[in-house]
């Protein structure tokens, strides 16, 4: 994609106007790339398409000024640095300071917060602590809302505060669920505030400026732009203190290198012309007249080496030199002659309106920029038209200077080519040298994300296996309860195999029935009795089968039993058996009860005794 696409532009436009956020001062090769990364994530490869996907989307802002603003910082960024702008820099300033007077720096482009921090160390250092409360204000500035909002939280992690030295941590941090929060009563001289260094006016008499790695991602003419407001910022021989990736090569007019390899400069002032002038020595008194004065007047005019050419008031020709007749033709043979009948007057320029207007208006005019094509050879030319008035006042005449600027104008147009070359060479080396920086920050950037990429893995690892501890332990528990109930089991058929014994050991029919009657257990001599196997019946209702009982006799006797505390009863009853034969039979009802059962829960239990029975 290439940076003039109009696409691209007006997604720039649409960010500038819908949040606020002005990027079109940033340089384009690497704007593309950070937004076709960030379009890349969202699946998109087309700016209108991303753009409508913006307005569709508003949290979508945030992940892309994030991926434009790497926000790559650190405490003590670049040590030696630091150290140079302590000793050097800081303690020259504080020694020539009054005691009292303010102390006013700026840190621009702070992200979140630990170069404004870092500022505040070193200057709470050298001043002392009660005396930097006193005395210090830090303005610290950026333009992401989000990274400003980190930054006066002011609570880092043990990794991102392992660039401080040792024995300042305990002095300028304070431990808090897990993080290093910066002293709260030295926060309160640190001001963080939004400011966008293309759009938003500079802060005013500033001591020391920091802008580290921030101006390499603007373009040359932004950085000018910039650069301009920092030298309007700073006081009177304040210090800039830019980052590695940054030069002022071409701006020294407003300042000037303190320690060019540590990117440290001090403002230049601006200088102001003097108006009026200056004689230096008295003007020379009056010399007696010299003779032949004409004749060497005519003789200097003839033999001056720019081409003159002299008319008079009424536009006639008057003088013409040497230099004039070899440039354009014009000689003696055409004084006398109407200035407006010379090819002169109108090539290689009108002059006429010129000469015109120099009488009216009593004052010189200059004519730039005049091409002249003489024997194929192209001149340069620039015209000075002066009125010339006689010592009443009155208009003699016009006079009229060609100067031949050729040599100064190639002389000009080789300079412009080499200063332009120069400057493109300059913007290579500072694109290229910003773009390995900026690799570098996004290198570490990379490595940043993948290092709390592996803390998750991690911490999800730790997860993993405090679940499978616990998975395995249930299991154990599982297996412990399914071997009980493997012997539960085990107990509970053995205990069925006993009561089927005792059940068919049994004379008697035995009939077990439940609250409704329904027939739970049925013993083989109930079976023999009454002719019906258990497998027939178990889940019947009593009173509904088909056998020689008299069910009419044995239902009030069921009903009292099931239905009241009552304790066993008995009757006996004609019946016919499995046989037809008639018999007389016992019948013993008993409640089936239990430790958590009633009688209406529990059941019954018939027992069936055939006293006499057919043969």
């Amino acid at each position: 994609m290439i940076s003039t696409a109009p696409d691209f532009e007006a997604l720039l436009i649409h960010l500038k106007e819908s949040r606020g956020f002005d990027f079109t001062g940033y340089k384009r090769s690497s704007l593309i790339r950070r937004v076709d990364r960030r379009m890349a994530q969202v699946g998109l490869s087309d700016y209108a398409e991303y753009q409508d996907f913006l307005q569709v989307h508003p949290d979508e802002f945030t992940a892309l000024f994030n991926t434009i603003l790497i926000n790559v910082t650190g405490f003590f960024r670049d040590p030696d640095a630091w150290d140079y702008l302590r000793s050097d820099i800081l303690k020259p300033i504080l020694a020539t300071r009054p005691g009292n007077a303010p102390i006013r720096v700026w840190s621009a482009g702070c992200a979140s917060g630990e170069e404004a921090y870092t500022l505040a160390i070193v200057l709470a250092e050298a001043l002392g602590v009660e005396e930097f409360r006193e005395r210090v204000k830090i303005y610290a500035t950026d333009v992401d809302e989000e990274q400003l909002t980190e930054a006066r939280q002011a609570g880092y992690t043990e990794q991102q505060i392992a660039a401080v030295p040792a024995e300042l941590v305990p002095k300028y941090f304070e431990q808090s669920a897990g993080k290093y929060l910066f002293r709260k009563d030295l926060r309160r001289s640190v001001i963080f505030g939004r400011n966008d260094l293309v759009q938003d006016a500079p802060i005013s008499r500033i001591d020391l400026l920091t802008c580290r790695n921030t101006l390499m991602y603007f373009n040359a003419e932004t950085q000018a732009k910039i650069l301009t407001r920092f030298h309007f910022a700073l006081s009177e021989g304040g210090i800039l203190f830019l980052g590695r990736a940054e030069m002022l090569l071409s701006h020294g007019g407003i300042f000037t290198p303190v320690d060019l390899k540590r990117r440290v400069f001090r403002r230049v002032p601006r200088l102001h012309q003097q108006s009026g002038a200056v004689f230096a020595e008295a003007l020379p008194t009056v010399q007696p007249p010299v003779g032949g004065l004409d004749e060497l007047r005519n003789e200097a005019f003839a033999a001056s080496p720019v081409a003159q050419l002299g008319l008079t008031s009424d536009g006639v020709v008057a003088l013409a030199n040497t230099r004039l007749e070899k440039l354009f033709g014009v000689s003696s043979r055409d004084i006398g002659r109407p200035f407006r009948d010379l090819d002169l007057s109108y090539r290689p320029v009108e002059l006429r309106r010129y000469i015109e207007q120099a009488q009216i208006e009593r004052r010189s005019m200059r004519v730039t920029d005049v091409e002249y094509l003489r024997g194929g050879e192209l001149i340069h030319l620039e015209v000075q038209v002066s009125p010339l008035t006689g010592t009443d006042g009155s208009l003699l005449g016009v006079n009229l200077i060609f100067n031949d600027v050729t040599a100064s104008r190639r002389l000009q147009d080789d300079l412009e080519h080499a200063h332009q070359q120069l400057e493109a060479a300059y913007e290579e080396l500072q694109s290229t040298n910003e773009e390995l920086e900026t690799t570098n920050e996004e290198l570490q950037s990379t490595v940043e994300e993948l290092e709390t990429t592996n803390e998750e893995l991690q911490s999800t690892n730790e997860e993993l296996e405090t679940m499978n501890e616990e998975l395995q332990s249930t299991n154990d528990e599982l297996q412990t309860i399914n071997d009980q109930l493997r012997i539960s089991t085990a107990q509970l058929d053995d205990a069925n195999a006993f009561l089927e014994t005792v059940l068919t050991s049994l004379k008697a029919g035995v009939v077990v029935v439940d609250h409704n009657l329904r027939i739970r257990v049925w013993n083989d001599r109930a079976e023999d009795l009454w002719g019906l196997r258990s497998d027939e019946v178990v889940g019947q209702h009593f009173l509904n089968l088909d056998i020689g009982l008299p069910f009419d006799q044995l239902r009030p006797l069921l009903r009292g039993i099931l239905t009241e505390a009552a304790v066993p009863a008995e009757v006996t009853v004609e019946a016919v058996n499995r046989r037809g034969r008639a018999v007389t039979v016992r019948v013993v009802c008993t409640p089936l009860t239990g430790p958590n059962t009633g009688p209406e829960s529990g059941g019954a239990i018939i027992v069936m005794e055939a006293e006499q029975t057919g043969v």
